[in-house]
């Protein structure tokens, strides 16, 4: 049996793209999951539907927050030792256009620079054609 406690950050998001760990639940409210981890570098792909509808009609601005959020901080995750964890402090999203329905998109997170208890990442959410939708930046702290 697999035990996240005694694995790094990379392991441990490595084991969730293969499917070795459940689905977590903001997974299932915004469905996304792992296509690609490596160190310091995730993507995701992410489908937004109907039941991302904001008033007027389209997706919801916090689809797209929520899954450059998510990908920013397993980037983050990638870089993590045995014990430790973090938690997002900043997040500035830039929204570029309208979020499609039913299409499927592609986000990307990479950390840009690592200190001792601050990352900084960026993240994109594309289509399949590389059009950018969404841009963003986060700082996650390192917790020990």
């Amino acid at each position: 049996m697999i035990d996240p406690k005694e694995m790094t950050g990379l392991e441990i998001m490595q084991a969730f793209a293969r499917g070795m760990f459940p689905t977590p639940g903001i997974a299932k409210t915004i469905p996304m999951k792992p296509a690609e981890v490596e160190h310091g570098r995730v993507v995701f792909t992410a489908i937004a539907d109907a039941s991302h509808s904001n008033p007027l009609g389209g997706v919801h601005g916090g689809f797209a927050a929520t899954v450059l959020d998510s990908v920013t901080g397993c980037a983050t995750h990638t870089l993590l030792q045995v014990g430790e964890g973090y938690g997002t402090t900043d997040l500035n999203i830039k929204m570029c256009r309208p979020i499609p329905f039913d299409t499927n998109l592609i986000a990307e997170g990479k950390v840009i620079n690592a200190g001792r208890s601050l990352v900084i990442s960026e993240g994109y959410l594309r289509d399949e054609a590389g059009k950018l939708y969404a841009h963003a930046t986060a700082t996650n702290m390192i917790v020990r």
